[in-house]
């Protein structure tokens, strides 16, 4: 029953949250924003929205590391995971200024988020001032969105209103029981098998709340869409780190165990940092740097595991 639990959360999550960016995508079009800050604000932080479910929950039930792994996992999974899954697909060509604002931000955020780890819990105040740091991002990134990107013309056209928020709503019903089944499956398998609750959070939740973002990723690069691809995962590891935590310790203070001060989150800076120069560095990311990618992910599970 427990890997029912889990197959329909999954299930729910990726459903939902392809829902959820259909309709965030077509109400963002119907607005007319750019597809770089479409990928970097709606579409990145419409799929994290089962992250923050899934770590709300788990948060108030009692499994901290579940709520804790799930972000660090996610942001680990998205570059490793899904940009390497991606750059096989088709190369990622995206640049600009813009781009190296927000990855700027994102590593300033794992950074950030490594020095209140080391203070051994995520307060509410932490808590507070992640999600005032989350507000002030938004409010540049609205204000400054940056050069369209040359793929702009191949993003669907305006959706209606009414269509999109019944999207948007149907896709936030599908997450929101997803998210349940997937912890209360999660943990009780992971509870049987002995594994610790960290690693079910850094592997399994966090790779099956990255679904939509895999998703969302692939689909883009197959319609080449690399500006929809490569800032749907850049604002969802910002949208993480100070949305998700965030909400998730104002709403209950997170003890941080040991194990993500000492290995998981430099794991992530690291991803962090290894994006960052490779859109800097490089006019695009190829498959042979995307198969290195996944190569570097299933080495991180295999590690995780001590």
């Amino acid at each position: 029953m427990d890997y029912l639990y889990v197959a329909l959360g999954l299930i729910g999550l990726f459903f939902g949250g392809d829902a959820l960016v259909r309709g965030a995508v077509g109400f963002a079009r119907r607005m007319a924003i750019s597809p770089l800050l479409i990928g970097l604000t709606v579409v990145g932080f419409g799929t994290s929205t089962p992250e923050l479910l899934v770590s709300v929950d788990a948060a108030l039930g009692g499994v901290p590391d579940v709520a804790l792994g799930n972000v660090i996992g996610s942001n680990i999974a998205n570059v490793l995971l899904i940009v390497g899954a991606t750059a096989l697909i088709w190369p990622i060509t995206v640049a600009g200024a813009t781009l190296r604002r927000d990855t700027g931000v994102m590593v300033a955020a794992s950074l950030a988020l490594a020095a209140i780890f080391a203070l051994g819990d995520v307060g509410r105040l932490a808590g507070a001032v992640l999600i005032a740091a989350l507000a002030g991002y938004l409010v540049w990134a609205y204000v400054q969105p940056g050069d369209a990107a040359p793929d702009e013309a191949d993003l669907p056209p305006p959706m209606p209103v009414l269509r999109a928020l019944l999207w948007l709503a149907g896709g936030l019903v599908a997450l929101l029981f997803g998210a349940q089944f997937l912890v209360d499956g999660a943990v009780a398998i992971a509870r049987d098998a002995g594994l610790s609750e960290a690693f079910i959070g850094l592997t399994i939740v966090a790779v099956g709340t990255s679904l939509p973002e895999l998703a969302t990723s692939v689909v883009a690069a197959f319609r080449r869409q690399s500006a929809i691809a490569i800032g749907n995962v850049v604002g969802s590891n910002i949208f993480n780190i100070l949305g998700i935590l965030g909400v998730t310790a104002v709403i209950t203070p997170i003890p941080v165990a040991p194990r993500f001060v000492g290995f998981d989150v430099p794991v992530m800076i690291a991803a962090s940092l290894l994006l960052t120069a490779l859109l800097l560095m490089r006019a695009k990311i190829g498959r042979v740097i995307g198969a290195l990618m996944l190569a570097g992910y299933a080495g991180y599970i295999v590690l995780a595991q001590g």
